[in-house]
């Protein structure tokens, strides 16, 4: 367990934050956020059978709940539900059927590229592509990442 913070104001555009926030009724304006952030989890193809997801907008706060394959399919999930714009926590409620080390995380910053990612984090600039994997399919190109998004960085192999 345990909470990851994430920037609020960047991430997927999955739901309106003020129409969360300003809704008549909260408790649907959460479960339709909920949803949300569950069917692209779903579509990102790393949901779990059990994976839950409940949204609290009124502390931008995400909860995820289920049991992974492994470590990476964990944190993968995490992120996910973290990179979405309106969502600046994740409570981390997810078990793993296959215990593994734990990555590290970065969040994005001006100017960062993955090659200046891998430099920092395993020394070698040519080690881009490790990192590029570890955030699929949340990232389509090297290339299109962006300040405030978190990702992350696995144990260097």
């Amino acid at each position: 367990m345990g909470l990851f913070a994430f920037i609020k104001e960047a991430g997927e555009k999955l739901f309106g934050t003020g129409e969360a926030n300003a809704a008549a009724d909260p408790a649907a304006a959460n479960a339709k956020a909920a949803q949300a952030i569950h069917d692209y989890i779903v579509a990102l193809k790393i949901a779990p059978p059990d994976l839950g997801v409940s949204f609290d907008a009124a502390k931008s706060l995400v909860a995820v709940s289920g049991t992974a394959p492994d470590q990476a399919t964990r944190e993968k999930i995490l992120l996910a539900a973290g990179n979405v714009a309106g969502v600046a926590e994740v409570e981390n409620r997810l078990s793993v059927s296959r215990a593994e080390p734990e990555a590290q995380f970065h969040t994005v910053a001006r100017g960062d590229t993955l090659s200046a990612i891998a430099k920092k984090y395993y020394g070698n600039a040519n080690q881009y592509p490790a990192i590029f994997e570890a955030n699929k399919p949340m990232l389509s190109h090297p290339d299109k990442i962006y300040p405030g998004q978190v990702l992350r960085i696995p144990p260097q192999a």
